[in-house]
């Protein structure tokens, strides 16, 4: 199904969980380094004309980023235009207050350029670093995301639940110069996690790190539908999927796979993931699977398709894996602003024409 709208604005953004780089001799760099990898990774996005530079929480050797709203300040301030925020922000292990008040400071510091995903933890390292239990899972989620989203109106906010301190007709700052940032939802294919965006006023992030992307057209629909019954104006719709460009298909397969089968092999048992094969990561970076693992060209098809089936208006490549040196990742970073984006942008274009 095609569910592309003539004149849509599409925009594209790269994720990262600052995965930890190697050298050229495979031996891992230290965390402090890779932190600064990415702040460069950030500044260089822009100049390749990237749109978004997204950082995703984590609290782990292999993704050592347990602040990125700091690193996204060092690049906000020194670039003009790209956009910056979470991907995610594990909500549930947070607090809200502190989340808002962290995204509202990288928006002054940016000039209105702050944005944030939201998630409930599909890595739930954090639970247990931070005290939290995970029976309580749903339940720290949905309270902490409304919360979030009373804060985002930017009025006193008068509040009580059983996850944090009440707050009553309590002023939160800074104040936003120009209305809320953008927030959106991380959803990896729970129903409930769609209409829960749709109700609270977020934007849909959909997750796909396996399997069919198509598969997730009917949350798409759903969130629309959704947004209807709530009584919302529409909202947008993004996808975030792992890859990697390189110059040619096998030469981003030779650079990625190794590190990919070893950091999956690696949290497979605690996330539930089957271990990859050959196989199965064929099938996975072939046209009807997650992964963007190939040349510009192979990687703009298939992004400009998935954006067509999903009803989608943002693509986030999450790009690298924990392994891979920091001149691999530039040298995507490059194609994928400077070759990828422009080719989707036609492929997209065309099919609406």
């Amino acid at each position: 199904m095609d569910m592309t709208t003539p004149g849509t604005a599409y925009s594209f953004g790269l994720d990262t969980f600052g995965d930890r780089n190697a050298d050229a001799g495979g031996r891992p760099l230290s965390h402090a380094q890779t932190i600064r990898n990415v702040a460069e990774e950030g500044v260089f996005a822009e100049q390749a004309g990237v749109d978004f530079f997204g950082i995703g929480e984590h609290h782990t050797d292999y993704f050592p980023m347990p602040a990125g709203d700091v690193v996204l300040a060092a690049i906000a301030a020194r670039t003009e235009r790209i956009r910056l925020g979470s991907a995610v922000t594990v909500l549930s292990s947070d607090d809200p207050v502190r989340v808002f008040q962290r995204y509202s400071t990288l928006n002054a510091i940016s000039h209105g350029r702050a944005e944030v995903i939201l998630g409930r933890g599909s890595s739930v390292e954090s639970f247990p670093l931070f005290g939290y239990d995970l029976a309580d899972y749903e339940e720290l989620f949905e309270e902490k995301a409304a919360l979030f989203a009373e804060l985002l109106n930017g009025k006193p906010v008068t509040w009580s639940g059983k996850t944090r301190a009440a707050l009553t007709d309590q002023d939160v700052v800074p104040h936003t110069e120009s209305g809320p940032f953008p927030a959106w939802i991380g959803v990896g294919g729970n129903p409930g996690s769609v209409v829960r965006a749709a109700r609270l006023g977020f934007g849909l992030a959909l997750a796909i790190i396996g399997g069919p992307p198509a598969r997730f057209a009917p949350y798409s629909q759903l969130f629309h539908e959704a947004l209807e019954k709530f009584g919302r104006p529409p909202l947008p719709v993004m996808v975030h999927s792992p890859g990697h460009v390189a110059a040619t298909d096998a030469q981003a397969k030779a650079e990625f796979w190794p590190r990919w089968r070893e950091v999956i092999s690696l949290v497979a048992a605690e996330r539930g993931f089957p271990v990859p094969t050959e196989q199965s990561f064929e099938a996975e970076t072939g046209p009807r699977g997650a992964l963007y693992v190939g040349s510009p060209e192979t990687v703009a098809r298939k992004i400009a398709a998935n954006l067509r089936t999903l009803g989608a208006t943002r693509f986030d490549l999450k790009y690298g894996v924990p392994g891979m040196t920091h001149e691999q990742l530039m040298t995507g970073i490059g194609l994928y602003g400077g070759t990828v984006i422009p080719r989707v942008r036609e492929l997209l274009a065309t099919a609406a024409a």
